[in-house]
């Protein structure tokens, strides 16, 4: 085990034996997007391995991202997940423990299957800025697509982006790897398909926040995170995880054409692609 993780777990021993537990209610949104439910179960996980008693309160409005932010800065909701840039973790207090290991930053896109043929004509990045792309306003991954000269096409609302792409307003729908399948059976209804050739990648965290002034919460979950992963938990939630085992075994990473791309708008202060919070994909 590494030395550092052997000191962070005598620090936890200690905080443990000498601070009491206690409890307060964490108010959550899990709307139906499937990332939302895993989010709420590595909550919990952090919260097993911690020394306080907190419980996870569910609400399931549908609400957007922006929406959330907004109830979160207003006390109205304790705890949010979303990916990470520089300005949220301005805004709000994230917690700095990648959720998916870097998985989310692995972008395949839904498209309407007529379109795969243009797809598997890519075969070098200019070939690649050619398309036109969706996703939801105010996501991080608009800029940074952006950012790589490729073309954006927003919404405010996250269901329109599947019909979007089905009447073809924009070539593709990039997704995390564990999202389109789940969200392809959501929209029986649609002519949708996972694209098959090309993978787009840049680092991109999955982070749980808490509100700017909540300090002591962040270091909770903080701490119960990092136990659970020196302590196998974490792992053994991650890689058990139905949504993470479909993913990777569907999306066939390792045949596709990889595009990595730039994204200046990380913190400072994200993990080193080194350390042992990220995935590794040579490794599976």
């Amino acid at each position: 085990m590494p030395t550092r993780i052997i000191i962070c777990l005598r620090f936890i021993v200690l905080f443990a034996v000498s601070s009491p537990a206690h409890s307060l209610d964490l108010r959550v949104n899990q709307t139906a997007h499937p990332l939302d439910a895993y989010a709420v179960g590595a909550l919990k996980i952090a919260l097993r391995n911690s020394p306080s008693a907190h419980k996870v309160i569910i609400n399931t409005a549908d609400i957007n991202q922006t929406r959330a932010i907004e109830m979160l800065k207003s006390g109205d909701m304790e705890v949010m997940w979303l990916a990470s840039n520089q300005d949220v973790e301005s805004d709000l207090r994230p917690i700095r423990f990648p959720l998916l290991k870097g998985l989310l930053g692995h972008r395949i896109c839904i498209i309407n299957p007529k379109s795969q043929a243009k797809f598997s004509s890519i075969q070098s990045f200019s070939d690649l800025q050619a398309f036109s792309f969706g996703q939801g306003q105010g996501w991080p991954d608009v800029e940074i697509l952006r950012n790589n000269n490729m073309t954006v096409v927003t919404t405010s609302k996250y269901d329109n982006l599947f019909y979007m792409v089905e009447g073809n307003r924009f070539d593709g729908f990039p997704r995390g790897v564990l999202e389109p399948w789940v969200e392809i059976e959501a929209h029986p209804n649609l002519r949708l398909a996972v694209e098959k050739h090309v993978v787009i990648v840049y680092k991109l965290p999955f982070y749980l926040f808490v509100h700017p002034n909540n300090a002591t919460l962040a270091a909770e979950i903080k701490l119960g995170l990092d136990t659970a992963l020196a302590n196998g938990d974490f792992d053994e939630y991650f890689y058990n995880n139905p949504l993470v085992k479909d993913a990777l075994t569907r999306s066939q990473l390792k045949e596709r054409l990889a595009f990595p791309l730039n994204n200046p708008f990380l913190s400072p202060q994200t993990p080193p692609a080194d350390s042992h919070y990220w995935l590794k994909l040579e490794d599976l």
